[in-house]
C-alpha cells in the first residue's frame, strides 16, 4: 500500500474467509500489492465502502488458520498474520456468523436496531449534528432501581456510588462549562434499560456520551479505575468486565445477559469508524487524569463490547472508578472527598476535549 491506513479491522466470519475493512478516503486498491500465487490463499477481492476499502480474503481449502491484522512497525505496511489452528475450534469460533456483504452496504440503517424498533429520523447523528460547538455532555450512571449493580464492602451499592459521582460532574460542567448542556439518562434510583440509555443520548444529540460505574472482585486485593471504549476484548479481565456490565437485574430478579456478536460489532465500526478512534482518545485523557489528577492508580484504557456504548451514535466511554469490593477504595468513593476527586477528574477530561474539539473545528474552518 502506498497510503498509510487511517484505522482497520479484521474479521473471520467463515473458516475459508477473512475480511478486512481499511479506512482512508485516498485509497486505491489498484495500489495494493497481492502475490500471484500463495499456497495459503486463493481469491482476494477488493469494494467501495464509505471512508476506505473493504476485502475478502478466500484461503485455500484444507488450510484452517486464525487470522490477525497488524502494522509494520518499519513502514506504512499492514500485515496479515495466520496461526495454524485446528478445524473443530475454527469451526466452533465461526459459527453462527454471517459475512460483510460489501457491495449491499455493509450497515444499513436497521443493523444497529431492532427492526421493530427502528431509530426516529432526527437521531441520525451525522444528519443532525453539523455544527463548531461542543454543547451536549450525555452522563450515564448504570444500573438504577431493582439493578442494584455490584454490591461492595459493607454492602455498597454500585448504583448509588456512580448516580452521586454523576450529579458531581454535571455540577462541576454547569458552573465552569456554563455553554454545555449536560443530559443524564437517570437522576434518581430508576432502572434504565442499555439499549434505551444510549437512545436517550441519541435524541439529545450528543457530543460524548459517558457511562459511569463502580468495578467489583471476588477478592478484595483489585483496586484502581479503569476506562472503556467499544471493541473487542483482549484480556480476560476486560471480558469479565464487559459480562457484568452487559448483565440486566430485571424486575423479577431473572438475570438477562445481553449479547453483542463480533459481526454487530464490526458493522458499528464500519459505519462509525470515527467514534471509535475519537473514544479512544477521550479514553486516554481520562485515564490521563485519573492517574495525575486524581493520583489514583490507573488499569489502563481497554476494549469491550458494552451494549450500553453500542446504542450511542457518539463517541462514548465506560468509567470503572475503582473496586467497591476493595475496602479502602470502597471507602474512598463513599466518601464526599473522594466522589469530588474523581468527579473533578472526568469534568477535567471533558473540558480538556471540548477545547480540543472546537479549537480543531476552528482550524479546519479558517
Amino acid at each position: 500500500m502506498q497510503q498509510p491506513a487511517d484505522s482497520f479491522r479484521v474479521y473471520q466470519p467463515e473458516t475459508h474467509l477473512i475480511q478486512l475493512a481499511i479506512f482512508n478516503d485516498k485509497i486505491d486498491p489498484e495500489n495494493i500489492t497481492v502475490p500471484d500465487e500463495s499456497s495459503l490463499f486463493g481469491e482476494v477481492q477488493f469494494y467501495d465502502i464509505p471512508n476506505g476499502i473493504g476485502v475478502d480474503i478466500w484461503l485455500n481449502p484444507d488450510n484452517y488458520y486464525e487470522s490477525q491484522f497488524y502494522p509494520d512497525a518499519e513502514s506504512d505496511d499492514l500485515l496479515l498474520g495466520l496461526s495454524h489452528t485446528d478445524r473443530q475450534v475454527l469451526e466452533q469460533q465461526t459459527q453462527g456468523l454471517a459475512a460483510i456483504r460489501w457491495t449491499e452496504s455493509p450497515f444499513p440503517p436497521d443493523s444497529l436496531q431492532p427492526e421493530e424498533e427502528p431509530l426516529p429520523e432526527n437521531t441520525n447523528y451525522d444528519r443532525v449534528k453539523d455544527k463548531m460547538k461542543f454543547d451536549v455532555v450525555v452522563l450515564d450512571p448504570g444500573h438504577g432501581g431493582h439493578d442494584t449493580g455490584a454490591i461492595g464492602h459493607n454492602n455498597i451499592l454500585e448504583k448509588k456510588v456512580v448516580l452521586q459521582i454523576a450529579e458531581k460532574v454535571g455540577g462541576y460542567i454547569n458552573e465552569h462549562l456554563p455553554d454545555v448542556e449536560v443530559v443524564y439518562t437517570r437522576d434518581d434510583d430508576r432502572f434504565i434499560e442499555l439499549e434505551e440509555r444510549g437512545r436517550i443520548a441519541n435524541r439529545q444529540e450528543g457530543d460524548l456520551f459517558v457511562s459511569i460505574h463502580c468495578n467489583s472482585n471476588h477478592s478484595r486485593q483489585p483496586y484502581g479505575s479503569e476506562v472503556y471504549f467499544l471493541g473487542l476484548e483482549r484480556s480476560q479481565t476486560a471480558l469479565e468486565v464487559m459480562k457484568r456490565e452487559n448483565k440486566v437485574v430485571r424486575a423479577d430478579s431473572n438475570v438477562e445477559q445481553k449479547q453483542l456478536s463480533q459481526e454487530e460489532l464490526l458493522i458499528y465500526e464500519l459505519a462509525n469508524s470515527g467514534y471509535i478512534s475519537t473514544s479512544e482518545r477521550i479514553a486516554g485523557m481520562l485515564e490521563h487524569q485519573f492517574s495525575e489528577r486524581a493520583q489514583r492508580r490507573s488499569r489502563g484504557v481497554k476494549q469491550a463490547r458494552f451494549v450500553v456504548l453500542y446504542h450511542a451514535s457518539m463517541p462514548a466511554v465506560l468509567i470503572e472508578t475503582g473496586f467497591i469490593s476493595n475496602p479502602n477504595e470502597a471507602q474512598y468513593l463513599t466518601t464526599e472527598y473522594g466522589q469530588n476527586i474523581m468527579a473533578s477528574a472526568i469534568f477535567r477530561a471533558i473540558r480538556d476535549y471540548k477545547q480540543q474539539y472546537e479549537r480543531n473545528y476552528q482550524l479546519q474552518t479558517e
